[in-house]
């Protein structure tokens, strides 16, 4: 865990104002040093605005951000070298393999609660109203996902339960 907290520390200089991590994972990414394919290890970070990959180099740095609404799908497994996880957004993709430090089955859960959230935010309103059974569970993922902090989740859940 040491080099997984090591390499947070060293992302937050990229973190907005308030942004907030709420589950990280440490593995291996393939990149390429003077022409040579190789792995460096780094880490993905799930925040609570937008997913990040962090990775030290020797003379510096690499840093990618995808907001959750632009994450058009998800990649996970696992094979004998460990768990693996790929994003894809907008044409471009993030792989990390060889997955060693982390909760990888949190981390993919938060990821998808994220995304599910930006999802939500960004759909146009619907004429109907949405099934308050749909809503209280997508609510309760939100919320054991980290996402929502008690307070909000009783308050929207009140609100829910309101309107039946």
């Amino acid at each position: 865990m040491a080099k997984l907290d090591k390499q947070l520390e060293r992302a937050r200089e990229h973190f907005d104002e308030g942004e907030k991590p709420l589950q990280t994972v440490l593995g291996a990414y393939e990149t390429s040093i003077m022409g040579q394919d190789t792995v460096r290890n780094g880490i993905f970070i799930a925040t609570d605005r937008r997913l990040l990959f962090y990775a030290k180099k020797l003379t510096g740095y690499d840093f990618e951000a995808l907001p959750y609404s632009n994450i058009s799908s998800m990649e996970m497994g696992k094979n004998l070298m460990g768990h693996y996880i790929s994003f894809f957004a907008s044409g471009n993709s993030c792989k990390m393999k060889w997955i060693k430090a982390g909760d990888v089955r949190a981390f993919v859960d938060t990821v998808n609660a994220q995304m599910a959230a930006a999802k939500s935010n960004a759909e146009p309103a619907s004429e109907q109203p949405a099934d308050p059974v749909d809503q209280l569970e997508r609510l309760g993922k939100l919320h054991a996902a980290g996402v929502l902090t008690e307070a909000e989740f009783s308050a929207k859940k009140a609100e829910i339960l309101a309107r039946l």
